[in-house]
């Protein structure tokens, strides 16, 4: 499957389960570092709600980020944003 596709095939799945604008959860795991945070609320902004847990190691911080959103590209574009963060996992 091309690129392209499985955006169109997830777009569809996203369009199908959410009606548009509404609030949509973001799961992320970065390594611990204050840059790491300060880059993804520069991504989502003042509106959105953090909820942040470290690691038993304490060398991650897993992210879950509430935000309003208006289309499944404006999910595309925060998930697209934060995969520049060094290190991130999406979930």
């Amino acid at each position: 499957m091309s690129k392209e596709s499985d955006r169109e095939r997830m777009r569809k799945q996203l369009d199908e389960t959410h009606d548009w604008p509404c609030d949509f959860m973001f799961k992320f795991i970065v390594p611990k570092a204050s840059e790491n945070e300060a880059a993804l609320r520069a991504i989502f902004g003042l509106k959105a709600r953090f909820k942040m847990k470290d690691s038993k190691t304490g060398k991650y911080r897993s992210f879950t980020v509430v935000d309003n959103v208006d289309s499944a590209d404006a999910v595309f574009v925060r998930y697209e944003a934060a995969a520049k963060i060094p290190g991130i996992i999406s979930l």
